[in-house]
């Protein structure tokens, strides 16, 4: 037990001090500390043996009770609200409604799990248990913890995840690249996603009676826009912004050149603009039957006059397209014998399928599709290039047949 032992001064004032032993062994090292009060010394005696002798946690020897150094406060701009919203704001190359569409990411699918937390290296940092946290959140459809209480979430698919956690990983990674680094690692990085089945958005591919069955239900006024998209593989907002200036019927090879697309405006509403990405500004070379289509069509029109309009005049709008005219289409052909379920953009999967059976190349319906990447093109039609296996059987066998080794020998010997 600590005690106090009271010398005197060559002054002749008094000192007390406080001795004991660490952890109340016998043989454990002596410590002490000296006070010129009685009565505080008794307070820290107190102190000593409540705590198992040892020193008072806080207690600095020579000082007293020394309050810890307030930990330093994280700027805002570099909390997570402020950091994410400027983020958005500086992107470069994107249109107004990709930016508004981001900064509603944010605002609902982020900042509720890290509102409080800094994207730079302070204690209250993001680190990967709050991302782990927050995409097990997202799946399982659970609010954040600073959503209203009574909050309801839905679940989310693994692809919507996925795409939330590329925002908040660029997000978050500009934070490891600035000048200077305002952290050493991004917490997004090696994050495990969920996959699950992702069954509601595998592309449907028609075969061409089965789009016989699906077309043969359109109305009438909607048969050639849907000739077109899947006799071109055109998106639907580079379909539905095409003008006659866009072909050239004449000479050997018919083509039409994709130069403009909707585009959504941030405060709502379109407009046309360039393509998607800088492919999507392609070349494609028309059927005879096409060529008979588009002109048609472009009969009467002005070089800028949209060559697919609604009812009313005006361009198609996709929502009352899929209303008014694909979605009756569609029930009528399942109510006939279809037996799949294909959305709009499933005509251009549909295109590339048909290429595909045609034995044309990967490269060349990368170019016709208006994809930026062969891998983009590989990955999504790559499967369907099975059906060549036979092809690929037979090449091998007959290269490594008998016959086939001894024409080669003979070739070389020729050639020596």
């Amino acid at each position: 037990m600590a005690s106090i032992k009271t010398y005197a001064k060559q002054s002749g004032a008094l000192t007390h001090r406080v001795v004991w032993r660490v952890g109340g062994a016998r043989d454990g090292a002596w410590q002490g500390e000296s006070f010129d009060d009685g009565t505080m010394a008794e307070r820290f005696r107190d102190l000593v043996n409540g705590h198992g002798q040892q020193w008072p946690p806080g207690w600095v020897k020579g000082k007293g009770f020394v309050e810890e150094a307030a930990e330093p406060e994280c700027p805002v701009g570099e909390m997570f609200p402020a950091y994410a919203c400027r983020y958005v704001e500086l992107l470069t190359d994107i249109s107004g409604h990709t930016r508004t569409n981001y900064q509603r990411f944010i605002e609902n699918h982020m900042i509720p799990w890290f509102r409080d937390l800094a994207v730079s290296d302070y204690p209250n940092k993001i680190t990967r248990d709050h991302v782990s946290q927050w995409i097990n959140d997202l799946k399982e459809g659970r609010p954040g913890p600073h959503h209203e209480p009574g909050t309801v979430r839905r679940a989310y698919a693994p692809k919507t995840i996925a795409n939330l956690h590329g925002l908040l990983f660029s997000i978050l990674q500009t934070a490891v690249t600035a000048d200077p680094a305002l952290r050493d690692s991004n917490p997004c990085a090696h994050t495990r996603l969920p996959k699950g089945d992702e069954a509601e958005d595998e592309e449907v591919f028609l075969e061409p009676e089965e789009y016989a069955l699906l077309r043969a239900h359109l109305k009438a006024d909607a048969v050639d826009l849907v000739d077109a998209l899947i006799g071109t593989g055109l998106r639907w907002g580079e379909a539905t912004a095409l003008q006659p200036r866009d072909f050239t019927f004449t000479g050997k090879r018919p083509k039409l050149r994709v130069q403009r697309a909707w585009k959504r405006r941030a405060e709502g509403g379109t407009y046309l603009g360039a393509p998607k990405t800088k492919k999507s500004r392609r070349t494609l070379v028309l059927s005879q039957d096409q060529v008979k289509l588009f002109q048609r069509v472009c009969r009467g029109k002005q070089p800028q006059d949209l060559i697919f309009t609604a009812p009313g005049g005006g361009s198609w709008h996709s929502g009352f397209f899929f209303a008014n005219r694909w979605k009756p289409a569609l029930d009528a052909a399942n109510g006939a014998g279809l037996t799949k379920r294909p959305r709009i953009h499933d005509l251009r999967h549909t295109h590339a399928s048909w290429l595909i059976a045609g034995k044309v190349p990967l490269p060349v319906i990368q170019g016709r599709l208006g994809h930026e990447s062969i891998t983009t093109t590989v990955d999504r039609y790559g499967h369907l290039l099975e059906s060549a296996d036979d092809e690929v059987v037979a090449a091998v066998e007959w290269a490594m047949s008998p016959a086939g080794v001894a024409r080669t020998a003979e070739d070389l010997q020729g050639t020596a």
